[in-house]
């Protein structure tokens, strides 16, 4: 009879969180329309493949250039050119891909918190990028090495191996290439001292990410010096550098505020008309 009392308990909590969740207005989201654009468009899977097939076919373009580099810093350096070939890659939205993560944190009407991503990253239930798998295999089958730099923290790192193993990725045993935030003293979100590490014993002739900090330092950097920076890299975009679309987060999002943390929703809505531009 306890045990029947327990489980009608139980039954009960789990019928009120379920109606409960079921009754989020999810549309209130700022992120709904962009997670249901990765989640379901056509095009979204159009562009992942298509910025892995440019990847395929230049990348015998550095593997016979010993000139061609990816990094700024070793456009700087003329030491570079020995160094056995490697790409950079990010891995959420970029070799991974999270959206069944944010769609569970709109359906329970949750912000992102840092317990819940974890728990989600421990759960190493995350698909292949279109294109990602084929793409990294094909580089390692040519001799380069692939680096994960990734802004997970290092407690999910095992998690995280075990999923990119899990969908056919490349992930050594005998070096450390997934290079995980906090690993190391040093090792922060800017993912500049990552990058410089790796710059030291590889040639980096590829640069893969869905945000401009994983090609360069733009943190807290204004709008303007984004766009900047972009114009003035702009031939190393389809060539040395590949970018994934990302509408759901990043540092763009960040950059429209100036960085700046604890605005009130109405300060929040004023800039936000500000930053739409409707030519009148």
């Amino acid at each position: 009879m306890h045990y029947l009392k327990v489980g009608i308990l139980l039954s009960a909590i789990t019928f009120v969180s379920c109606s409960s969740t079921q009754n989020i207005n999810i549309q209130n989201d700022a992120t709904l329309q962009s997670t249901l654009w990765v989640q379901n468009s056509a095009e979204y899977d159009a562009l992942a493949l298509q910025t892995y097939a440019t990847a395929v076919r230049t990348l015998p373009l550095p593997l016979e250039d010993s000139f061609w580099t990816a990094s700024l810093n070793q456009e700087q350096d003329d030491n570079f050119m020995s160094l056995p070939p490697a790409i950079i890659l990010d891995v959420d939205e970029t070799v991974l891909d999270n959206s069944p993560f944010q769609a569970r944190m709109i359906k329970q009407g949750k912000d992102f918190n840092i317990e819940d991503w974890n728990a989600w990253c421990k759960q190493a239930k995350a698909s292949a990028i279109p294109g990602a798998v084929e793409f990294t295999n094909f580089a390692a089958e040519r001799g380069v090495t692939i680096f994960y730099i990734t802004n997970r923290g290092y407690e999910v790192e095992e998690a995280t191996r075990k999923n990119l193993i899990e969908e056919g990725f490349p992930v050594s045993n005998s070096i450390d290439n997934i290079m995980t935030n906090g690993e190391e003293p040093g090792w922060n979100s800017s993912k500049t001292e990552r990058r410089k590490q790796v710059e030291e014993n590889y040639r980096v002739v590829m640069i893969i990410g869905d945000d401009l900090n994983d090609f360069l330092p733009a943190k807290d950097i204004s709008q303007k010096k984004r766009a900047d920076l972009t114009e003035k890299y702009s031939e190393y975009f389809g060539r040395r550098w590949f970018i994934l679309p990302n509408p759901v987060y990043g540092s763009w999002e960040q950059a429209i505020f100036d960085f700046e943390e604890g605005l009130s929703e109405s300060e929040r809505n004023t800039i936000l008309r500000k930053k739409l531009d409707s030519k009148n």
